[in-house]
């Protein structure tokens, strides 16, 4: 059964001689790359939840050594308080590494797909399954903002 190939609008609109298959690729793609970009949003709440943690562990050394726990407060001070995450990173050099490898490579190549196959033109599929889902002239189904 052949699909419905119609769109919301031209922007979203499949250029000529771009096949299901192709679409179908370009959607996913696009769909992982919103995971990555879900992945990133996560990383930076780590980021913040670490160094929340970090900065209470100035209160934390400050209270033990007031009720006299010298030793429990020194350890914490020592082996906890600014230490990396992982080996030779806090986690903003962490936030960077991602943000300047992985998170702007993924970017470039779903980019670079969607300009070779589609010419640049994105959420294709979805454009194309909004179409075939809304009914057309009921409330709440128009295709774009300004219908």
């Amino acid at each position: 059964m052949a699909r419905d190939n119609r769109s919301v609008d031209d922007e979203h609109s499949r250029p000529e001689g771009v096949d299901d298959t192709t679409v179908e690729a370009l959607g996913e793609l696009s769909k992982a790359l919103e995971t990555i970009h879900r992945v990133r949003g996560h990383l930076y709440s780590a980021h913040q939840l670490v160094g929340g943690a970090d900065l209470t562990l100035d209160r934390v050394v400050k209270l033990l050594r007031d009720a006299g726990h010298k030793r429990v407060a020194d350890r914490v001070e020592h082996e906890l308080l600014g230490r990396n995450l992982l080996p030779g990173r806090w986690t903003f050099q962490i936030m960077e590494e991602f943000d300047d490898g992985y998170y702007a490579a993924f970017q470039e190549v779903e980019r670079y797909a969607r300009e070779t196959l589609a010419g640049g033109r994105r959420h294709i599929y979805e454009a194309e399954m909004k179409e075939r889902r809304r009914t057309p002239g009921m409330p709440g189904h128009e295709a774009t903002p300004q219908e």
